[in-house]
């Protein structure tokens, strides 16, 4: 059974910067295609990154330049650097994985979630 688990999430003010983890359980990083996604109360969930077998890397257009997605496959894990935050960027944040590589920002094209954490901004 493929288990995600997401740290890091944390109350900041704007500006500041946070750093997310997935540890991954069963599937090697390094081999799968995998994304973090957000969802602020209601509003659907949107992709914010994502990363696939080679490492190629894709942002939703309003994190690009801020936020970093990136794979550490020694200890299977997946990792959002999130710089310049934003009262906007207030969500769940959740990774996931998929079982074969889709289309990046497509939530059905994923097969594994976390369970989420929550990152607060203030103005």
């Amino acid at each position: 059974q493929v288990q995600l688990l997401e740290s890091g999430g944390d109350s900041v003010q704007a500006g500041g910067s946070l750093r997310l983890s997935c540890a991954v359980s069963v599937y090697s990083v390094s081999r799968v295609c995998m994304g973090w996604f957000r969802q602020a109360p209601g509003k659907e969930r949107e992709a914010v990154a994502g990363i696939d077998s080679t490492s190629s890397t894709s942002y939703l257009a309003s994190v690009k330049g801020r936020f970093a997605i990136s794979k550490d496959n020694a200890k299977n894990s997946l990792h959002l650097q999130m710089n310049s935050l934003k009262p906007e960027d207030t969500a769940m944040y959740y990774c996931a994985a998929a079982r074969r590589c889709g289309r990046w920002s497509v939530v059905k094209d994923y097969n594994y979630w976390g369970q989420g954490t929550q990152v607060t901004v203030s103005s």
